[in-house]
């Protein structure tokens, strides 16, 4: 995908605002005309409207709380074999369903590092999207955990001092544009101070993108056990800032919701000495 602003469509933003706004863009313009791209529920079965669906309403309709897990899975099982066809428009389709996940770990993201946010984070989106494991459970979530990850270290590395330290140079912090999702508390809870990034990161994966701890551990190559009792405290000051109405937002309640009902692993749950 292009990572330059093209001289028409949407205006460009602050700095690290342009290629999201730009994708969208786009996006938007596939879901337009006679024929647009768009899967058929009838074929994905599971809780999807029985009809075409195109895409950007999709993305909608995946985003939204009463869209359960097994929809979200069959629709991304779905996109991710389109997009490995090599097929650009479904490749590109895939990162648009994709924007309100990757706004938010862009937005994450951009709380760290000066460098090019969200070019790294779609390229390699675009990367996972050939390596995702699509017999896991929680595809969206794999698909943008792993391209955190890997967008975190290539930006660490570019980073001119790297000393771990939260990034505040001007224009560095950008706000997700106002989605109704989830995701937006916690970039909310991250900006009032009651969660760190990292903690956001480890929170949305395991909680609303069905990434196992026991699989975010090994990816991030953190102990288990650690991440289990970081994410209990995370989540303590989480579900206060939430509940004192300090992070008003229609979709709190979801978040409020997954964090006091997700079942651990097994073997996470087990206390180690």
């Amino acid at each position: 995908m292009d990572r330059r602003t093209p001289a028409s469509g949407p205006a460009a933003g602050p700095r690290g605002e342009t290629l999201l706004n730009d994708i969208e863009y786009r996006f938007h313009l596939m879901g337009q005309g006679p024929n647009p791209l768009s899967v058929d529920g009838r074929t994905l079965g599971q809780g999807l409207p029985r009809r075409r669906i195109a895409l950007p309403e999709l993305s909608a309709i995946l985003m939204h709380p009463s869209c359960g897990y097994a929809d979200r899975d069959a629709a991304w099982r779905l996109l991710v074999q389109q997009a490995r066809t090599g097929d650009p428009a479904w490749r590109a389709g895939s990162v648009g369903v994709a924007l309100p996940g990757l706004r938010f770990k862009a937005y994450l993201l951009a709380k760290l590092f000066t460098g090019d946010v969200q070019a790294a984070i779609v390229e390699h989106f675009l990367r996972a999207l050939g390596t995702v494991d699509l017999d896991r459970p929680g595809v969206v979530g794999n698909l943008l955990s792993a391209a955190f990850s890997k967008a975190r270290t290539e930006l660490r590395d570019l980073e001119p001092t790297s000393s771990g330290a939260p990034n505040h140079a001007p224009g560095a912090v950008l706000p997700p544009a106002p989605y109704g999702h989830p995701d937006l508390v916690l970039a909310r809870a991250v900006t009032a101070g009651a969660i760190t990034v990292q903690e956001a990161e480890l929170i949305g994966a395991t909680y609303l993108e069905e990434v196992s701890l026991t699989a975010y551990a090994e990816r991030t190559g953190q102990p288990r056990w650690n991440l289990y009792k970081r994410r209990t405290a995370a989540v303590a000051r989480l579900r206060v800032a939430i509940e004192s109405g300090e992070l008003s937002d229609p979709y709190a309640d979801v978040v409020n919701e997954a964090t006091a009902t997700v079942v651990l692993d097994a073997s996470t749950a087990r206390k180690r000495p």
